[in-house]
């Protein structure tokens, strides 16, 4: 008679199972949704007629549609009629022109960091896989384990440095209160940060509050940085954004380049240029020395190599044919600005929706956040009510997408946030 305790009986039994109806990955545990694909979800899944999505982080038109620039349109109808396009590999970097174009639209085309030599850019893919591969490097090549990150910041922020294996620390950012910049907040956190650890700012639009810090503030939080021997990481998704201008929503980045020290920068073309599922973006890294910079790069190609080996073209392209042709540029900055304007036009009709009910609060903050988002400061109880009621679909934490609303449905969107905080103080 067989032992059951016999090693070959036990494989037979092992492989049994696996060829048989068990799955070999029957043990996998099912993972909690992303929240905000969650809420797209349901709000795709609602027959409502006057359902309103408000969660997800892109632009639309005032009648709600995605946004395809004109710009980007003749971009592509001139790669379309180059017979000299292609579609062969590109580098481990990627696309040359995009990389040098980059580097010189969030830097400066005066900029001596990259007169001499001393930034590395590389094409990744969009603002995330631009901080992945950047929090890879630090992981592997820098001193410190500790990433600072703003409370609160864009909910997949955490993912990529804890992937990356690094510690995560947050320092006070968004006042509650008075649902603005907790500025000392700010300087007190980072000055009892230890030496060189690595602090992720956001270089424009604040995702998700809507605030930033003014001019004079971000000197102040340069000089704690500098003084405290700390790396900023800087994410850019937002340049052009806030006030229509490449050039001023630049200004943070470019302070922290003119002190001669070293930083890392993310730049996203997905709302700028409405480039969401091209997947186009950008890590450069600033450096002491041309040496470093050609070092780093080095170093950035072996990380990228196993992960997807090499970007895709389209996307890049299209950017780069935008960002070298000056016709195209200044139509893509108007385009900027027609953007710009819309959201401030939405904040403005909120604002006096909310105003003209007489909505219990203060709603000020409204008109004073920046960007693609605000940070309307409901409850989450309040919100649960709005989508029960209203039918209206945004973040738990409150973050409202502004470019999700148009001058039709902003009273919709008044009236529930009136009943909510009626109803549910």
């Amino acid at each position: 008679m067989e032992s059951e305790n016999d090693p070959h009986r036990r494989e037979e039994t092992t492989m049994a199972k696996h060829c048989g109806a068990e799955s070999a990955f029957a043990h996998v545990p099912r993972a909690p949704e992303i929240p905000v694909y969650a809420v797209m979800t349901a709000c795709s899944k609602d027959p409502s007629p006057v359902k309103l999505n408000l969660g997800m982080g892109v632009y639309r038109t005032e009648d709600g549609r995605p946004l395809l620039l004109n710009v980007v349109r003749k971009a592509e109808e001139l790669l379309l009629s180059d017979p000299s396009a292609n579609k062969e590999y590109l580098p481990i970097t990627g696309l040359t022109e995009f990389r040098e174009l980059s580097a010189k639209l969030i830097f400066g085309t005066d900029s001596p960091a990259i007169k001499e030599n001393r930034v590395t850019t590389v094409q990744c893919l969009s603002g995330s896989g631009s901080l992945r591969i950047g929090a890879d490097f630090l992981a592997k090549y820098y001193y410190q384990s500790t990433v600072y990150l703003p409370e609160p910041t864009y909910g997949n922020h955490p993912n990529f440095f804890i992937s990356a294996g690094l510690c995560l620390r947050t320092y006070r950012y968004y006042d509650p209160v008075t649902r603005g910049l907790d500025f000392q907040g700010i300087l007190e956190d980072l000055a009892s940060a230890p030496s060189g650890a690595i602090v992720l700012l956001h270089a424009c639009a604040h995702n998700p509050t809507g605030v930033d810090p003014t001019f004079e503030q971000w000197e102040e939080i340069r000089q704690i940085i500098r003084s405290k021997g700390l790396l900023p990481f800087f994410d850019c998704a937002y340049q052009g954004f806030i006030s229509g201008s490449l050039e001023d929503d630049a200004q943070a980045v470019r302070k922290f380049v003119a002190d001669g020290g070293e930083c890392l920068v993310v730049q996203s073309y997905s709302k700028n240029m409405g480039l969401y599922g091209e997947r186009v973006g950008a890590l450069s890294v600033v450096c002491k020395t041309a040496d470093v910079a050609t070092r780093i790069e080095s170093q950035l190609k072996l990380l990228i190599r196993p992960m997807y080996s090499n970007p895709p073209i389209h996307g890049a392209a299209i950017a780069a044919t935008i960002l070298k042709d000056r016709n195209l540029f200044n139509e893509w900055t108007l385009e900027l600005e027609t953007m710009t304007k819309r959201l401030t036009c939405m904040r403005e009709q909120l604002f006096d929706g909310l105003h003209e009910r007489g909505t219990p609060g203060d709603w000020t903050h409204i008109l004073k956040h920046v960007g693609l988002f605000t940070f309307s400061g409901l409850k989450e109880e309040q919100i649960a009510f709005m989508t029960r009621e209203f039918h209206i679909y945004m973040s738990s934490d409150g973050r409202i997408n502004m470019a999700g609303l148009s001058a039709n449905t902003v009273p919709h969107l008044a009236n529930a946030i009136h009943a909510a905080v009626t109803q549910i103080p």
